[in-house]
């Protein structure tokens, strides 16, 4: 999906849509090893409160895209599931599913996107969107744990955009796309200005949205037709975060990682009935106990007072300053209006409404444990 240009001395890979995203006059910042847009001209607070009222449109080519090929959809799925605690196995044609790559003692290696194709003939198949920094390591850790007869395929000449917002059903129903008409967390084939794009109806914003997945040398022209329509504009890395923040959506390498799991990330309800029941992924003997016990630290949202952010790394206190957690993110809400923050605590504080404090360069600012996500999801389901 990315060319292999470097930037100034510095090995910086480039997304099919680069030149585009400098043409806008975007701020241009390195980001998990690519050259990735920041922002545009009209700044991340109006861009994220386009995309909350209009339909933003997100380069998310640096993502990993790969396959796994098997000779049916059981033999593929099992494949996956010794891998992940997810039931991979249950899922139908055309249904999409967000899991965890875990380590051996349950902590999080990365989360992913996993695919059935709808169409008889890609039985077999299953599409894995990884995270960008993590994608070289996922690979190798996947492939070098498939049976022969399952094999890992990279999609590097691909590209990934993300149409996210209220509007996004309707720019692509009159774009002429039959994409309009899925619901959350289905997938398919479909046809977009002539060219044959992988469209899942989800996104990491907590709108209603579109992944669409094309040829590398099909992106420009896409990304183009797209924001031809006057309710589409293009949006930098700083709105995603900031979207998927009031999203209460875990950040890999921040939110969660190989120290964390699942289960203290309050992600519970990716590990269907089967897998809880049955095991047979890495860390299920840690995921079950917590599951049955609790765990030792929970992620849980805290609502700020005043206008000044908490950051990652910023120390959870309560009142009293009794040490209890850490910030794993934070910023200042757009929507919401003030500043939130995610991140782990002891599970006695964790209760909506307990009054906590995180620790800002020494200064305590107050606040309250907040139910996630800050902003109501508007998914289609």
């Amino acid at each position: 999906m990315a060319d292999q240009k470097a930037d100034a001395g510095e090995s910086l890979l480039r997304t099919p849509l680069h030149d585009r995203h400098v043409a806008a006059g975007a701020r241009i910042v390195p980001f998990a090893g690519y050259s990735m847009p920041v922002q545009y001209p009209t700044g991340i607070l109006a861009e994220h409160l386009w995309t909350r009222s209009q339909a933003g449109l997100f380069d998310v080519s640096h993502m990993g895209q790969a396959a796994l090929a098997g000779p049916d959809h059981e033999t593929t799925a099992r494949a996956l599931e010794t891998l992940v605690p997810a039931d991979i196995v249950g899922l139908k044609p055309g249904q999409q599913r967000y899991t965890q790559l875990l380590t051996d003692d349950g902590g999080i290696l990365d989360d992913l996107m996993v695919s059935r194709p709808l169409a008889e003939e890609e039985q077999g198949h299953l599409y894995l969107v990884v995270n960008a920094g993590t994608k070289e390591g996922d690979y190798a850790h996947i492939a070098a744990r498939l049976p022969a007869n399952v094999q890992l395929i990279r999609g590097d000449d691909r590209a990934l955009v993300a149409l996210q917002g209220p509007a996004a059903e309707a720019v692509m129903r009159d774009k002429g796309c039959a994409a309009s008409e899925l619901v959350f967390m289905r997938t398919g084939w479909f046809d977009l200005d002539g060219a044959r794009a992988h469209i899942s109806r989800s996104g990491y914003t907590g709108e209603d949205g579109f992944e669409i997945s094309v040829k590398a040398d099909e992106a420009p022209g896409m990304w183009d037709f797209l924001l031809t329509d006057e309710r589409v504009k293009p949006i930098g890395l700083g709105a995603r975060d900031s979207l998927r923040l009031e999203a209460g959506l875990c950040l890999y390498g921040h939110d969660i990682d190989t120290t964390t799991s699942p289960v203290e990330a309050g992600l519970t309800w990716s590990i269907q009935k089967r897998r809880r029941e049955e095991g047979g992924f890495p860390g299920a003997e840690r995921i079950r106990r917590e599951l049955a016990e609790g765990p030792s630290r929970v992620r849980v949202g805290i609502a700020l007072e005043g206008r000044a952010p908490a950051r990652e790394g910023a120390a959870i206190t309560t009142p009293e300053g009794e040490g209890v957690g850490v910030v794993t993110s934070g910023g200042f809400g757009p929507s919401v209006e003030r500043p939130v923050a995610m991140g782990y605590v002891k599970p006695e504080v964790a209760e909506i409404g307990t009054p906590l404090h995180c620790v800002v360069r020494g200064r305590p600012l107050a606040g309250l444990v907040a139910p996630l996500p800050f902003t109501p999801a508007r998914f289609k389901r």
